[in-house]
């Protein structure tokens, strides 16, 4: 199962350094594929990705939400056909907002396991009012506050609050639910666009768990496999989801459901969750394994 991220910030809040940084530290054993979407024909960001994976796809000219819509689309579907990646990483244009993005790849049937939001903390007072920026960190469930080695410590809590106060004001409504979205996120400080190994574990990670023991643990990070002995209805399914404390980032897994003629796939991250796609030829026992950060 094909993970996949979308990585937005505004112009010049390090984005690129922080997919470099990530595939070096965090995805090494992983095929990773990139789409790259910037302006002009300079393609100076796809060239410094050239030197980290195995093949970028660069989108010039336009932005990959409204423009390149179509092309972005069969850009992906090519990018999975050829390359086959375990986990597929997007970088927006710095003025373009994620949604349209992160639509687009569900409707290919991708998992979105994350939508991380880079903040510069130098210079998030200058470009905080632009609505771009805001509806970027509204999108987005990971946000990481970059350059804080360039902004005073003093001043690092009173960024997170503002960052915090956008969020809420901009956060996605649920348009199929009366129910208010939960509004889930985590915020990292980094530098250089160094983040921790939580906001990329999982990814890529395999379905087949014949030899996987119950639990498995690694740095702050633990994995607990639960098994189900019943079928579930989508109902109770949800309210399980809805249910999983906060230390669990993500969950990822394979249920059967009341009234669906295959076994669905199940994604979790941050509180949000994709259910039904099918899982085709499974007959295993259904199970969800979650990772959970230590307390």
């Amino acid at each position: 199962m094909i993970s996949s991220f979308v990585v937005t910030g505004y112009l010049g809040s390090g984005k690129t350094s922080l997919i470099v940084n990530s595939a070096r530290e965090h995805l090494k054993d992983k095929r990773v594929a990139v789409i790259v979407n910037e302006f002009g024909d300079v393609g100076v960001d796809g060239k410094i990705l050239n030197n980290v994976y195995a093949q970028v796809v660069e989108l010039a000219e336009g932005c990959i939400c409204c423009k390149l819509s179509q092309d972005f689309e069969s850009a992906v579907r090519k990018l999975i056909q050829d390359y086959k990646p375990e986990v597929l990483i997007v970088e927006t244009s710095g003025s373009a907002e994620p949604f349209p993005v992160v639509f687009s790849l569900k409707t290919l049937g991708l998992f979105v396991d994350g939508v991380i939001c880079v903040v510069d903390a130098k210079n998030f007072n200058k470009y905080k009012d632009e609505e771009t920026a805001r509806y970027q960190l509204g999108s987005s469930n990971i946000v990481v506050l970059n350059k804080t080695d360039l902004v005073p410590p003093e001043e690092l809590p009173r960024i997170e609050e503002e960052v915090k106060r956008i969020k809420e004001r901009y956060k996605l409504v649920n348009l199929f639910s009366h129910e208010e979205k939960k509004n889930l996120y985590k915020v990292y400080r980094a530098v250089h666009g160094r983040v921790p190994p939580e906001v990329f574990a999982g990814s890529g990670t395999p379905l087949e768990l014949v030899d996987l023991h119950h639990h498995h643990s690694h740095d702050n990070l633990c994995e607990e496999v639960v098994y189900f002995d019943k079928e579930l209805s989508y109902e109770e399914l949800e309210k399980y989801l809805r249910s999983l404390p906060e230390e669990v980032i993500r969950a990822k897994g394979i249920v059967k459901l009341k009234d669906f003629p295959h076994p669905v796939f199940v994604h979790y991250v941050f509180g949000d969750y994709d259910i039904g796609m099918p899982a085709q030829g499974y007959e295993g026992k259904p199970f969800l394994v979650l990772i959970k950060e230590r307390r």
